[in-house]
């Protein structure tokens, strides 16, 4: 992993530095923040993992149900030390689900995040470094979906990806026929440009979302990124939507100011409300 890569990584961890690197405390952190919106935490069993989900309390009965993935979270400590536990220092997918401004709303996190250690099967180092975006993962995350769909009596799926999490709603897309949108913030859509652009080890064993352009250019689609955003840059999402034929290329919106971080929960219910086409699928 290249130094410059990992000090930007630090960098943006000093950012949210009030919440302690002890798993159980990363973890009450999105339990407190859940209750005091009055969500609920939910636990999902896969052939694979256990995820965990939040979810408004209580569960009520939606046609359409978006489901926001979180991102990567604590995959690195260094430049060659890989975490113990990949949860996040800061949910920023919970924080964007909590703020999600019409309709109902899940949030998922990836596997091996927000996880007790009796939970915690197969829970390897592997799976959140260079198979991050693994065939199982994917298949994990797909059962996870269609369990909350089924709680929620839902017909129809808009999936929210931030970071990381947006590779991982645009594999789950690629392969269902229920999605109706597609939205990713800051989205790591193509691991390829990604990990050449800061010089890191090759995602061995994960998937590419930009090379299942095939299966995604029939569903609705919309990237944003952040201007100032040095981790996932306009040219990275680009390479991702040059993919597609240019009658299918899905839209990129550049949002000024923004970076990886800010200021994507406090402007999230202006940015989706400002969009007509987005509304029409959120209903």
């Amino acid at each position: 992993m290249s130094r410059n890569y990992f000090g930007l990584l630090i960098g943006l961890f000093a950012l949210v530095s009030c919440v302690n690197v002890n798993p159980q405390e990363r973890r009450q952190h999105a339990d407190m923040l859940a209750i005091a919106h009055d969500w609920q935490q939910l636990r999902l069993p896969t052939e694979q993992f256990v995820l965990a989900a939040y979810a408004s309390k209580p569960i009520l009965q939606a046609d359409v149900l978006a489901v926001y993935i979180e991102g990567d979270g604590l995959a690195w400590l260094s430049d060659s030390q890989a975490s113990d536990d990949p949860t996040p220092l800061h949910p920023v997918s919970l924080e964007l689900a909590i703020h999600h401004p019409l309709g109902a709303a899940v949030y998922l996190a990836r596997p091996c995040q927000y996880v007790e250690p009796g939970e915690a099967r197969n829970c390897r180092q592997t799976y959140w470094t260079n198979r991050r975006f693994a065939p199982e993962v994917i298949e994990a995350s797909d059962q996870a979906i269609s369990a909350l769909k089924q709680r929620f009596g839902a017909s129809k799926l808009v999936l929210v990806g931030y970071s990381g999490g947006g590779a991982v709603a645009a594999l789950v897309a690629a392969r269902r026929k229920d999605v109706v949108q597609l939205i990713t913030v800051a989205g790591n859509l193509d691991h390829r440009a990604w990990t050449e652009h800061h010089r890191v080890s090759p995602l061995e064993g994960s998937l590419n979302p930009a090379d299942g352009w095939r299966a995604l250019q029939d569903v609705p689609q919309l990237h944003f990124v952040g201007e100032r955003d040095a981790v996932i840059s306009r040219a990275m999402v680009d390479a991702y939507a040059s993919r597609f034929p240019l009658d299918r290329r899905p839209e990129v919106v550049m949002v000024p100011g923004f970076d990886h971080l800010c200021c994507w929960v406090e402007k999230w219910g202006d940015l989706l409300l400002e969009r007509r086409d987005v509304i029409s699928h959120l209903r």
